[in-house]
Order: structure tokens, then C-alpha cells, then sequence
């Protein structure tokens, strides 16, 4: 069993004994630490929750809200959601915070409450650990009996989600609706079932082949679109004919597409393909995380702007998107953030973007796909040992690389021209990343390969 608390909020899976996995205990104990801190902070008594479709999510909900209630802080629940929905809802109520039930991209067993601050983005690291000690503290004053909080079911959101997408000056319905297209959608059984229909249906798309829709939590596959875990959806494209599919993560913040032959865009090549859209329409700035592609600094460059990397962490590429004035910004997992919507990840702004450029280049996917610069990035990681010392272990890979330009704002990520490996500790599992990007395959797991054999040397394994 696994608990892991982070700056973000807390991840978990789900049964065991308390403080080793997301327990009731655990999970009323976090709750109310934020519930204090959000109270502390902005004076304001509301916070809304809303959930993915995660078999454990009905559990959590309960618990949820019942300890805000407790601290006498009133819940606006929108129920089954997606985690942009909740970060537009959060300011759209006037609440101090929100709250989203969701491991994200882990699987079935694990779940979370990810924090939001009253201007529905997440918490940053000083907000963090301060919720963190609260939690650990406990020292928790629970409201009297005719200051309990109430609770309000709101399920416009769905809506009002989609109406902000549909009047975003780049999403072009007719264009969108012009082009006639075939869709086949993947929504792993979460609420992407409920809200990418919905979308696709406003857009004027009519041919919607849909795929693991029902929002069960039942995940059909493992949940992270990856490419291995997508053989499903990439046959039905092929034996429907579609012009494309679209596969999102259960809290609908990652965004990935098929080629019309089945092959993939790549979730690296999201980000890119939107940027690029958006840049040719509104010239300016971009920013994506250390670990993604280089292709997004070409681009941008391409269109007269300038690229900007920030530590890996949406709240950390949201920081440096405000510093920079980026017009658009995001992760290689697929995650899309347009300010003129809102600064988080949203893969229904994504989509309404991504298919209005589509539909204008007037080609198949796999030829957009073909127009960016192409390159191959490598993802392997080392599960973490209790004995492990990391920062000495990272410190020693610089030393050996020092003459090669480096950053360490997140890990240590070393670059050789059009080349780069990442290396740096994960926020959610208890492993080390090791990503590198090359031109080719082979280049880049053979710098990958040349990494991994030095930090085994250097840890003598």
C-alpha cells in the first residue's frame, strides 16, 4: 500500500492501515487541514468538489464532504467532473478553494484530492507544505452543531464548461463542422464519457464512434494514454474509417490523438500541434516543462516567439507562463493550458483548438503530424530505495557532465546540441524519471542506456 503527500494534494491506493495508504482516516484528516487553511487564507467558507468516475470516488466524496461540512465550510458538489471543470467552477462560485477527486493517469486502485486556491489553479509549494502541517499537527476546530456547513449539487457545469470552449475566439465550430469529420473517442470509462460526447456533439461533429464511455471507473486498460495502452482505440479508428481519435485521461486534463491509419500523434505532439495554431494566430510566447519535447521550442521559435522551460509540475508551468506573458503553455503528457480560457491543463479547450487547426489545414492527422519536427523521446525511470541518497547521486551525474550546459531547477537536466536527458525524482510514484530526446530512437536510449550505466556506477550496483 502506498501514500504519498506532496505539495499537490495526496495520493494513495486505496484500503490498508492508516498513514500507509488513502484511508477514511487519512483522507478526513487531509480534507480538514485544507478546509482550515483555505478558511485561514481567503476568509471565504466554500469550497467546491467534484469527482472522476474512479470506483473509490463515491467513497471519497462522502468523506469529503462530510469533514468540510464538520469544519462548517459549505461544498458546491458538481459530482462526476473533469479537473479543469472544477478549476473554472472554483472562481465562477466565488468559493476559497477546490478540491478534485482523482489519481489522474494511475490505475484503479489509487485516488486523490488534488488542491486548488481560489482562483481554481493549484496550490503553490509554500500553500502546500502549510496545508501539510496542518495535517500533521491535527489540531482541527470542528464547527458546532448550528454551524455546519451545507451542501449544494450543481450539475451545470458540464455546460457551462462547453460554452466557454465554443466562445473561445480560435475554436471555429463551422470550420470544425465543415469539415465532416469521423471521430472515435476513448474516455476509459470516466467522465470523459460524459463531457467529450457532449463537446464533440457542440462542436458540430455528428459521426462519434465511442469507445469505454460509460463512466464506471472500470478502466478497460491501463489508464495513461501511452501508445501500449491504446491498441484498442488505434484498431477502431482503422476499421471505422475515421479521421481521427481522441483519448483523454480519467480527470480529462491529458489530451492525446490517433492518425487515420492508426498510428499515433504522440501526447508529446499535442502541446506542439495546438501551439503552433495558436502562435500562427496570436504571435508570442511558450512554455512546457524540462521533460518535454524540443519540438515546441522550433515551433515557437518558428513563429517569432520565445521558449521558456519550467520545473516539471502544471503549478510550476503556470508560474512561469504568468512571468513570461506565454499566449499558451503545457506539459508533454498531453496537458494544454490557454490563458484565454483558464491556466490549467484542458483537454476540452485542447480539443476545440486542435480541431479547428485541423480542419483548416484541410489534410489527413498523420500529414500534420509530419509537418512539425520529428523526434524521439526516451522514458525510463529507477524505482528509489530507502538508502538511496538522490541529491548526492545527482550531484555526482553533474559533476561528470559539467562542461555541458545544464540546469538544475528540477533535477539535472543535461543538453548536447538537439539532445537532452532529465533526470529527476517523481512528484507522484517513488521512482526516478530518466527521460532523453534525440532525433532518432536509437540516439536517444543510447544516451538513456549511457545515464542509467552511470548511476549504477556510481551507486556501485
Amino acid at each position: 500500500m502506498t501514500l504519498i503527500k506532496s505539495i499537490s494534494g495526496i495520493r494513495g491506493t486505496i484500503g490498508g492501515q492508516a498513514g500507509n495508504a488513502l484511508t477514511p482516516v487519512d483522507i478526513v484528516k487531509f480534507t480538514a487541514a485544507f478546509g482550515q487553511w483555505v478558511v485561514e487564507k481567503t476568509g471565504i467558507n466554500k469550497i467546491v468538489v467534484g469527482r472522476d468516475a474512479r470506483l473509490s470516488g463515491e467513497m471519497l466524496n462522502n468523506l469529503v464532504v462530510g469533514t468540510l461540512q464538520g469544519m462548517g465550510i459549505d461544498v458546491i458538489d458538481v459530482g462526476l467532473s473533469t479537473t479543469p471543470t472544477v478549476e473554472i467552477a472554483v472562481p465562477e462560485e466565488g468559493a476559497g478553494g477546490g478540491i478534485i477527486l482523482t489519481a489522474s493517469h494511475n490505475p484503479k486502485q489509487w485516488n486523490a484530492l488534488k488542491l486548488l486556491n481560489d482562483n481554481g489553479e493549484f496550490i503553490n509549494d509554500l500553500e502546500g507544505k502549510a496545508v501539510l502541517e496542518l495535517a500533521e499537527e491535527a489540531a482541527f476546530n470542528f464547527a458546532e452543531v448550528d454551524k455546519l456547513g451545507k451542501v449544494t449539487m450543481n450539475d451545470t457545469y458540464l455546460q457551462k464548461h462547453i460554452d466557454k470552449v465554443l466562445a473561445l475566439p480560435l475554436v471555429d465550430v463551422d470550420a470544425i463542422k465543415n469539415a465532416n469529420f469521423k471521430i472515435a473517442i476513448d474516455c476509459v470509462n470516466s467522465t470523459g464519457g460524459i463531457f467529450i460526447p457532449a463537446l464533440l456533439k457542440a462542436l458540430g461533429v455528428k459521426d462519434v464512434v465511442e469507445l469505454y464511455c460509460t463512466p464506471d471507473g472500470n478502466f478497460p486498460h491501463n489508464p495513461e494514454p501511452l501508445p501500449e495502452n491504446l491498441g484498442d482505440i488505434a484498431k477502431v479508428v482503422q476499421k471505422q474509417n475515421a479521421n481521427l481519435g481522441i483519448v483523454v485521461d480519467p480527470d480529462v486534463d491529458r489530451l492525446c490523438f490517433v492518425n487515420e491509419d492508426g498510428s499515433f500523434f504522440g501526447e508529446e505532439y499535442t502541446l506542439v500541434a495546438v501551439a503552433d495554431y495558436v502562435l500562427k494566430n496570436t504571435p508570442g510566447n511558450t512554455v512546457s516543462n524540462l521533460s518535454s519535447t524540443r519540438a515546441l521550442r522550433d515551433v515557437t521559435e518558428r513563429n517569432g516567439g520565445i521558449y521558456n522551460a519550467s520545473a516539471v509540475g502544471e503549478v510550476n508551468v503556470v508560474n512561469k507562463m504568468k512571468e513570461t506573458a506565454a499566449v499558451i503553455g503545457g506539459e508533454g503528457n498531453g496537458g494544454v493550458i490557454y490563458p484565454e480560457s483558464h491556466y490549467g491543463r484542458d483537454a476540452l479547450v485542447g480539443i476545440g483548438l486542435f480541431l479547428t487547426h485541423l480542419a483548416k489545414f484541410g489534410k489527413p492527422i498523420s500529414l500534420l503530424r509530419s509537418s512539425y519536427p520529428a523526434y524521439f523521446i526516451s522514458k525510463n525511470k529507477i524505482t528509489l530505495t530507502p538508502e538511496m541518497d538522490i541529491d548526492h547521486l545527482l550531484k555526482q551525474v553533474e559533476e561528470r557532465y559539467k562542461k555541458q550546459p545544464h540546469s538544475t531547477i528540477d533535477g539535472l537536466k543535461i543538453e548536447f546540441d538537439k539532445t537532452w536527458v532529465h533526470l529527476r525524482r517523481s512528484n507522484t510514484e517513488p521512482i526516478i524519471r530518466i527521460y532523453s530526446e534525440a532525433e532518432n530512437e536509437t540516439v536517444a536510449e543510447s544516451l538513456a542506456k549511457k545515464i542509467i550505466s552511470d548511476i549504477k556506477e556510481i551507486l556501485h550496483l
